[in-house]
């Protein structure tokens, strides 16, 4: 990544004619670019929104929107007692000193009044709903301590704004129409959260605007060019550009080059954006860069058109390499298993699939969570469903050794006689059984002998990557000497996470990018404007 002023650097006022000024530019508009536009208009600061597609919401509007969010009032509300030294004392637990402890201690202590300061508007409401901390450490919540949007009431006559939230992963990837009734999980976060900033007279949109390049004068970033139907607007930003604009998932050359991994073919994140432009814009301006290696992982189901979508909550079957045996605990936490496909050099490029292995009970359902769903017709014919009347044959279809196949099926259903993973300890953990059904001794555990046999096809995808420029406790950009550049702060995809290397329960992606979205608004108000 580049990290020169070359480019961007302009020593006079002279040169900069701008199309466009406001107080605070964001970049993006998934949840932390919405929280942190929000937090800005309403204390009164004009505020301008660019998005690069022609939806709001980016990846955000995909998701379930869990916000792990610890000491809220939505919390409370739900019953839960938590806090945010209890958040610490786990989240400490499992990232450690992977990144600097003031930027945990930051997104921790401002996530309780991120969602009090949120719902002082009347268009925004959270609820707890159970989903657990992904890790046993000290501070884990068993039953979780995510909360999630409720659910946004659809508009009854055409509204610019929530008409143009982006449609659910499945309707996008498949041309299908806007659903009907209310925006739900990931696009009620987006709805409500433009709601609330159209509500402050102070918020302004603009779609299909792309940021190309910061406009530096000195040391200070003093807005941004964007391109927009082909030309160029030149955005003066009088307080400072917040870069909440995701990651670079959909950037295959930088995949490649950061990432040793084949192209961006498998990631969830949205299409049209999060190609790394945030990113490279502020390297160029001077940001130093960190986790460029790191993602969000999780299993992926491969589709017929090479793309993948997020499958987790397995309630059947098995995953096996290109050996034919397991080598990790199916029911794990996504990103667990991701970084366990990762290790076992499984499903990582195309040439090595994973085969999720289930029998006859499921029909033509597959025994899990799927965020796009699978038609069984499309994938057999594809070659990523295959099935047989024996295990021999199953095997044979998928390239794997017959006798490994065999042992590695036996072997499990003699733990599921047991309600024993010996090998992996699936079912042992909250998490595991969360998606469970049934009511078996361990009902993660469900045998594999009806025939026929299926396997399908699965491979490492992503919800985005977790690299990105360095931040500090006041989401300003930083050098790679630690010092801060004037005028630039991020959230998001666009920083290197605060959970580093981790992954430590529902929520944490889009939870920490709206407090550091808060965190920045916040301190542009405090700052005050900069006489130009």
């Amino acid at each position: 990544m580049p990290n020169t002023q070359n480019s961007t650097t302009q020593n006079t006022t002279t040169q900069n004619r701008w199309d466009q000024e406001c107080d605070v530019l964001v970049a993006g508009s998934g949840g932390g670019a919405l929280t942190g536009a929000y937090s800005a208009a309403v204390r009164g600061l004009d505020t301008l929104v660019i998005e690069k597609t022609g939806y709001f919401g980016g990846t955000t509007a995909y998701a379930g929107a869990g916000l792990w969010l610890p000491g809220n009032q939505a919390q409370e509300r739900g019953g839960v007692a938590d806090s945010a030294d209890l958040g610490r004392a786990y989240f400490r637990e499992v990232v450690g000193d992977a990144t600097p402890h003031e930027l945990q201690d930051a997104y921790l202590d401002h996530a309780g009044e991120t969602v009090a300061f949120l719902e002082g508007n009347a268009h925004v409401r959270f609820e707890y709903r159970a989903f657990p901390d992904y890790y046993a450490a000290p501070g884990r919540f068993e039953a979780g301590r995510a909360v999630f949007p409720v659910d946004l009431p659809a508009p009854e006559a055409p509204h610019a704004l929530l008409d143009a939230v982006r449609p659910p992963a499945w309707a996008e990837r498949f041309g299908l129409p806007m659903p009907d009734g209310p925006l739900t999980d990931g696009r009620a976060l987006i709805g409500r959260l433009l709601l609330a900033l159209e509500s402050t007279g102070h918020g302004r949109t603009l779609r299909h605007t792309a940021l190309r390049r910061l406009i530096v004068e000195g040391d200070r970033v003093v807005g941004a060019e964007a391109e927009q139907d082909g030309a160029t607007v030149r955005i003066r930003a009088r307080r400072g550009v917040l870069l909440a604009a995701g990651g670079f998932e959909a950037n295959a050359e930088l995949r490649r080059q950061w990432q040793n991994l084949p192209g961006a073919d498998w990631t969830m994140g949205a299409p049209g954006g999060n190609t790394g432009d945030a990113i490279t814009a502020a390297a160029e301006a001077g940001a130093a860069t960190a986790l460029l290696d790191e993602s969000w992982w999780c299993p992926s189901l491969r589709f017929p058109d090479g793309s993948a979508a997020f499958t987790l909550g397995l309630h059947g079957g098995i995953f096996v390499d290109g050996s034919g045996r397991r080598f990790a605990n199916e029911s794990l936490p996504y990103d667990r298993m991701g970084r366990q496909m990762l290790a076992a050099k499984a499903g990582t490029t195309h040439d090595n699939p994973v085969w999720w292995v289930f029998d006859e009970r499921f029909g033509d359902e597959l025994p899990g969570i799927t965020v796009v769903p699978a038609d069984r017709k499309a994938f057999t014919e594809a070659g990523l469903w295959r099935t047989a009347d024996t295990l021999y044959g199953l095997a044979e279809r998928i390239g794997v050794d017959a006798g490994a196949l065999r042992t590695t099926v036996q072997t499990f259903n003699s733990y599921a006689a047991d309600g024993v993973d010996a090998d992996f300890h699936r079912g042992e953990d909250p998490y595991d059984r969360f998606f469970a059904q049934g009511d078996a001794a361990n009902p993660c555990l469900v045998p594999i002998e009806e025939g026929p046999f299926h396997a399908v096809q699965i491979v490492l995808g992503d919800l985005g990557t977790k690299g990105g420029v360095r931040t500090d406790a006041r989401a300003r950009v930083l050098r790679e000497d630690g010092s801060a550049v004037p005028g630039l702060y991020a959230a998001g995809n666009t920083t290197a996470s605060v959970s580093g290397p981790v992954y430590p329960g529902p929520g944490v992606p889009i939870g920490s990018a709206m407090v550091f979205g808060h965190i920045a608004a916040s301190d542009m108000v405090q700052q005050g404007a900069v006489a130009r």
